[in-house]
């Protein structure tokens, strides 16, 4: 019996992925390629609509982000692992999706909705207000069944859903329509330094941060200086006691303890202790990683030859699925 099928993918828009890339998604990924059909993305399609993107910086953050994919356990042999653009099928099912999603509901999709109100609509781009039907390409095109996701990209998802039905409703049944998985827990690591927001590459301030390449002793550094809270009772309660629920949260989610357990290891021994275990449990855990990824970046040639086995095989199941697009809506077929 074959295994269901599962897409996800990240932007390769940093140098380094950040701990809640790494504890809300890759921990989650790496356990499921062993029950799915795994297909991962580094979405460089979708990079390209940040205004501030380098194109000269772009081709190492991909490839870097590929070596964290691997450092961080994605395997070639269970999973295929490749760049967007390096499947041309996304942007050819991009367009027929377009000529379904209507206007109004593409204008509702909050990123585009919220960069317009604080920076006004003609200063963004079409790509951008596209973004989320590109993403329902990336998702259809595999026939996913599960896309696991953070909780910030569930409409997107939705409307994934909702472009699927639409079509197989008037083209016949084409498309599987996949079903949304949020991670339970690590869904959301929040910021050292602001810890009622996420963790986001696009926070004001690095210190707030903890990159998978950091150094350990700069890992080390921001976890000590870390926002806490008034007292000093090592207690779960996200809403009078932000700063230490955040750290309670990565530390459960790295040793793999209940809350309450966490909470009674750290009964009357203040936040200092606290924070150094939370410090000792992530650079443990982030220091093989990389490790693994600066040996990884050490021979890019082997990393491309990776990533072109992966784009091979996403390129077949790709094509399968967009001939039946072009038959169902009627293209005339190549000869």
């Amino acid at each position: 019996m074959s295994k269901p099928r599962l897409f996800s993918g990240i932007q390769p828009s940093s140098d380094s992925l950040h701990l809640g890339n790494y504890l809300g998604a890759l921990v989650q990924w790496r356990a499921m390629q062993n029950d799915y059909d795994a297909f991962f993305c580094i979405v460089d399609l979708h990079a390209l609509t940040n205004a501030a993107h380098d194109p000269k910086s772009l081709p190492a953050a991909t490839r870097g982000l590929a070596a964290q994919y691997l450092a961080c356990g994605i395997e070639p042999g269970k999973s295929t692992l490749y760049v967007q653009s390096h499947v041309p099928a996304h942007t050819e099912l991009t367009w027929i999706l377009n000529t379904i999603t209507g206007f109004g509901e593409a204008s509702r999709m909050t990123q585009f909705k919220d960069k317009s109100q604080r920076f006004g609509t003609e200063n963004q781009t079409v790509g951008l207000f596209d973004y989320p039907v590109l993403m329902a390409a990336d998702i259809l095109l595999y026939q996913a069944d599960v896309v696991p996701v953070g909780d910030d990209q569930t409409q997107h998802v939705e409307l994934t859903r909702n472009l699927a039905e639409r079509f197989n409703s008037r083209f016949g049944e084409v498309f599987t329509v996949p079903k949304l998985q949020t991670p339970e827990e690590g869904a959301r690591i929040y910021d050292l330094q602001e810890p009622t927001s996420k963790m986001s590459k696009s926070a004001a301030s690095d210190a707030g941060l903890i990159w998978l390449l950091d150094e350990p002793s700069v890992t080390r550094k921001k976890i000590m200086r870390a926002v806490t809270d008034t007292g000093s009772e090592v207690r779960f309660d996200r809403g009078e006691k932000p700063g230490v629920s955040n750290l309670l949260e990565i530390y459960t989610a790295i040793t793999g303890q209940t809350v309450a357990a966490a909470e009674a290891e750290f009964a009357g021994r203040g936040y200092g202790d606290f924070k150094r275990a939370v410090a000792d449990a992530v650079v443990a855990e982030l220091e093989p990683v990389r490790t693994r990824t600066l040996e990884l970046l050490d021979d890019p040639a082997e990393l491309d030859r990776l990533l072109a086995v992966g784009a091979e095989h996403a390129a077949e199941v790709a094509a399968g699925t967009l001939k039946a697009v072009y038959d169902a809506v009627g293209l005339l077929p190549r000869r």
